[in-house]
């Protein structure tokens, strides 16, 4: 790790941290709180992908929907008008749109070899936001002034790592740059993230291997072609084996950095506060 005790962290000029975890737990909270008392470069991960890497995506496929509309289509023929997601910290809406639910594409769905198609697009343009970290952080220096670093990660990062294997190029370039700080739910915050998400379930990030096998197994217990599936429905099956799947992955991410729960994250409610949390955590765990 790059500070070897809460004491070299709290004396370092330059504090670089990552947070991982469950979305929902509080790492875009704390990374606003941190940004808004100023001081702090905040590198969103998924804004960078629903821009950098996968705006052009996400752009057409808005321009494809247009193009159905006579109307529309003379206008973007004749560069007459300009479409263009808005997305942005706190609205990643775009980039959810775009990566879809597989199923019934009269309830919203879309193929699964094109959802599949997608969610690649995706695996790959997070493994490079991820690369892009370091080089933010230089930025985040040199251009800007701002002497400290939070990197708010996407929910999804532990299915693009190998936290199990000790030369995984993401995992060594993050820990070589910053503190990996996991911020850990409770069963109680996994029922309530469960709940809330069968309220309104909202398209995900999967392993290859585990979503083909969650549709395997969804198609042959509902004994429906892919094309009648209810979007909405199938999220909901695999939602809770997906947090499931993932906590052994954040958990051998863990190794590589600090543990914090979301208790102790959602009392961090100044800077302040926040660098204390860590410092101390440093110390919990020992070298």
């Amino acid at each position: 790790m790059i500070y070897g005790s809460g004491a070299d962290y709290l004396a370092s000029p330059a504090k670089r941290v990552l947070m991982f975890g469950m979305s929902g737990l509080g790492k875009t909270t704390l990374s606003n709180l941190l940004r808004g008392a100023g001081g702090w470069f905040h590198y969103s991960v998924d804004y960078r992908i629903g821009t950098r890497y996968m705006g052009e995506y996400i752009a057409d496929n808005f321009k494809r929907e247009a193009m159905k509309v006579p109307l529309l289509r003379e206008l973007l023929m004749t560069d007459s008008v300009y479409i263009a997601s808005n997305i942005t910290f706190d609205n990643l809406a775009p980039l959810s749109t775009y990566l879809g639910k597989p199923g019934d594409p009269a309830r919203g769905g879309v193929p699964f070899a094109e959802y599949q198609r997608r969610q690649d697009q995706h695996r790959q343009a997070e493994i490079a936001a991820m690369l892009d970290t370091p080089r933010f952080i230089d930025r985040a220096s040199a251009l800007y002034g701002y002497p400290h670093f939070i990197c708010d990660t996407s929910g999804s990062i532990c299915e693009v790592v190998e936290a199990d294997d000790p030369a995984d190029p993401v995992m060594t370039a993050l820990s070589q740059n910053l503190l990996l700080v996991w911020i850990k739910g409770s069963e109680a915050h996994r029922e309530e993230l469960i709940r809330r998400f069968d309220r309104a379930p909202k398209p995900m990030y999967y392993r290859p291997e585990f979503l083909t096998a969650l549709w395997s197994e969804y198609l042959a217990l509902q004994d429906l072609p892919a094309d009648k599936v209810d979007p909405d429905a199938f999220l909901r099956f695999g939602y809770a084996r997906l947090l499931e799947s993932r906590q052994p992955r954040y958990a051998a991410m863990a190794e590589w950095g600090i543990t914090i729960t979301a208790e102790e994250a959602a009392e961090a409610t100044t800077p302040a506060a926040f660098d204390q949390l860590i410092a101390e955590a440093l110390d919990r765990q020992g070298p």
